[in-house]
């Protein structure tokens, strides 16, 4: 679930459907927006693709396969794995929390969850939110940046393989990064920590008393009536509709490459375009928490002011930056067979949301294409 400034790229396409909206802009056509996967071969794996305009999904489309096996097309309606675009569920649900004044946002993340390794700085909820909680990542696993940290072994006693070869309970996870020691001070600089946002869920579940995914349910999804969107953290559940995963090999062949790890927070929801286009429609319509519109503020607020990512800032899961002077909201994700990306701008009422099963896909070009398309 690393952040990547992911590169979009598309190959052919087989479902689409588009609805007219109301609007001073000129809304592209059905075929206009098609061209830009028209790349995507029917043969292959490709993208879920939804076009959000002035409160209307202009565009809901699928290019390219959900299942190669079966030879499934894609239709605009698969559930997909969305990477680290999952962050943005996880901060929200710790907003929640915060709101109902269950946890301290500036409170070090020790008190609520005091067996983590005693870091000898305070490190804050918030910190950990805008990625300036000094954590580490998955580049950690092996233990090189650090002699006191656990190193990972695979049950056969190896290198121990991260992603769709060796396992993890979330305890065991949990178990191991609680041990982990800070890779820098606190409140110093951005360093993107998937561990930080994995600890979150944890902090959910302690307080709350119900997992990430009961907490997220019950408090964001079926309020906004996401019926297909749920954080999966159990390995072994059937996913209805769900869209597989795939890469290429060193030879260029497609090989099937879904994750068998199913801890969340840093990642793991799963969602459909439809439903991602009901969480946009909340930021036009907050109606989350005890006071929506005091809460939306803040979570749309960057967790450290004076911290910026080469121009842009980070919010509870999400980059807001500027480009041709145009505010846009942002964040991408990739993880094995998955690479996704959810664009807003929130001044001219956009969004795009392109979630892909073949990480060969370019994302960022198609998303910026659609960008310059629809504005």
């Amino acid at each position: 679930m690393k952040v990547k400034l992911l590169t979009l790229a598309a190959s052919g396409l087989l479902v689409s459907s588009i609805v007219q909206a109301n609007s001073s802009t000129q809304i592209p056509t059905k075929t206009q927006i098609d061209n830009v996967f028209a790349d995507i071969k029917s043969t292959n794996p490709g993208c879920s693709v939804g076009v959000i305009k002035d409160g209307k999904l202009i565009h809901k489309a699928g290019y390219g396969l959900a299942n190669m096996e079966l030879n499934v097309p894609l239709d605009g309606s698969h559930v997909h794995r969305i990477a680290s675009v999952s962050k943005q569920f996880t901060a929200m649900a710790v907003q929640l929390l915060a709101e109902e004044g269950k946890i301290d946002l500036n409170a070090d993340i020790r008190k609520y969850l005091p067996e983590l390794r005693d870091y000898k700085v305070s490190v804050t909820i918030n910190a950990m939110l805008g990625h300036f909680s000094g954590m580490g990542d998955y580049d950690f696993v092996d233990a090189e940046l650090d002699k006191e940290a656990l190193k990972l072994k695979s049950t056969m006693g190896g290198e121990f393989r991260l992603g769709n070869e060796d396992y993890l309970t979330i305890q065991e996870f949990y178990d191991y990064v609680k041990t982990m020691p800070l890779r820098n001070k606190p409140n110093q600089e951005f360093r993107y920590s998937n561990y930080a946002y994995f600890l979150l869920s944890m902090l959910v579940e302690r307080v709350s008393g119900e997992s990430l995914r009961a907490y997220s349910e019950r408090r964001i999804f079926k309020p906004l009536g996401m019926s297909n969107t749920f954080f999966s953290d159990e390995p072994t559940e059937i996913v209805k509709n769900r869209a597989s995963g795939y890469s290429k090999n060193e030879n260029g062949k497609y090989i099937t490459s879904m994750t068998n790890l199913f801890w969340v927070g840093d990642g793991g929801l799963h969602t459909n375009v439809e439903d991602m286009a009901k969480w946009d429609a909340y930021f036009y319509n907050p109606s989350l928490g005890k006071n929506p519109q005091k809460l939306l503020a803040q979570f749309m607020h960057p967790n450290n002011d004076q911290i910026t990512i080469e121009g842009r800032k980070y919010a509870n899961g999400q980059f807001i930056g500027e480009k041709d002077d145009i505010e846009i909201v942002y964040h991408s994700g990739g993880w094995l067979g998955t690479i996704t990306n959810y664009e807003r701008i929130p001044e001219k009422k956009y969004a795009s949301i392109v979630f892909c099963n073949d990480t060969s896909i370019d994302i960022a070009k198609r998303v910026k294409d659609l960008r310059k398309l629809v504005l």
